[in-house]
């Protein structure tokens, strides 16, 4: 059954907040291979005028991912996550993700389509810091594939 089109634009409530930690950065850095000192040295990141180690672009996916879960699980949405595939990820930077921040993240379904049988939902995701500045927005792509013999 398609999802309900009356769902686009629909608003949940921001995320508690999720501090970013150096070890954190660091770790996530290590598992994609990518040595960018920026990412774990406090000095590195300071001599490219930073306040202190920044994340990776794609660090964030990990807590607004987190955040659309809410959007997942809403029962009136009717996705059956069994048969979701994650189609694509994009993110637009105000400034990068840097370590002691407090990102919170309020997911919005942007868009609803079907396709061939597939329910294709686009979220949108705006973390925000403690002081409610605009770090980054990143969009989510999520396919939920038809049943087999639809």
């Amino acid at each position: 059954m398609a999802l309900d089109q009356s769902f686009v634009g629909r608003t949940y409530p921001p995320t508690a907040a999720y501090e970013v930690g150096r070890e954190k950065i660091r770790e996530f850095a290590e598992a994609i291979g990518d040595a960018n000192p920026a990412f774990t040295d406090t000095e590195a990141a300071k001599a490219l005028g930073h306040s202190d180690v920044i994340a990776p672009p794609t660090f964030v996916f990990a807590i607004t991912f987190k955040a659309a879960g809410a959007v997942i699980e809403d029962p009136q949405l009717g996705l059956d996550y069994s048969r979701v595939v994650h189609g694509d990820q994009k993110f637009t930077y105000t400034r990068p993700v840097r370590a002691g921040d407090r990102l919170s993240v309020t997911s919005t379904i942007e868009a609803i389509k079907s396709l061939a049988g597939n329910d294709i939902l686009d979220i949108r995701g705006e973390v925000h810091d403690a002081s409610g500045e605009h770090v980054v927005t990143a969009w989510t792509k999520l396919v939920s594939r038809a049943p087999e013999g639809a």
